[in-house]
């Protein structure tokens, strides 16, 4: 396991939601495109694994994601996820809707993208992490850089680090 300092400790202690963006982070940003115009996504089955043992564990888990995609919405039923927004251009007005629902705070989200339209969310998240592939602009403003690219395991990177941090603590 990666060595933590306090600080992640202590964040990853405290989470209840884990929110993920989708393109470059659950999957690499590739969009394959077949002859009808439809787009495939590639999701990686160990970062989905991580996302099971978030849930198993209690941690809600969602997914915020600026397209619509039957791809994204297959994925999020089949890992039997929390919540699903999709077509959110703007990502605070989904977080802020999970939040009033959940009655939870920032301090107790978990939050992984990494492009621009993930700023305004990951700059209150309580953890704020992103893959080893996001632009310069997010890795700024995160508090962990995964060792791993979007779609190559970085989620799974995350999800380790929160689940074996609250095991260690039970």
């Amino acid at each position: 396991m990666l060595k933590l300092n306090l600080d992640l400790r202590s964040r990853a202690l405290k989470i209840k939601l884990a929110v993920f963006d989708v393109d470059g982070v659950m999957t690499d940003g590739g969009m394959i495109y077949d002859e009808n115009g439809l787009s495939y996504k590639i999701f990686n089955a160990k970062d989905g694994q991580g996302i099971a043992m978030l849930m198993k564990s209690g941690i809600k888990t969602a997914i915020i994601t600026a397209k619509e995609s039957n791809s994204v919405k297959a994925r999020f039923e089949d890992l039997g996820m929390t919540k699903l927004y999709m077509g959110q251009k703007n990502k605070t007005v989904a977080m802020q809707e999970m939040l009033k629902e959940f009655d939870l705070d920032y301090s107790q989200v978990a939050y992984m993208g990494d492009d621009l339209p993930d700023i305004a969310v990951l700059r209150e998240a309580g953890l704020a992490s992103c893959p080893s592939d996001a632009v310069s602009e997010v890795k700024e403003i995160c508090h962990f850089i995964s060792s791993k690219r979007g779609g190559r395991g970085a989620v799974r990177e995350l999800t380790d680090l929160i689940y074996k941090t609250q095991a260690k603590n039970r």
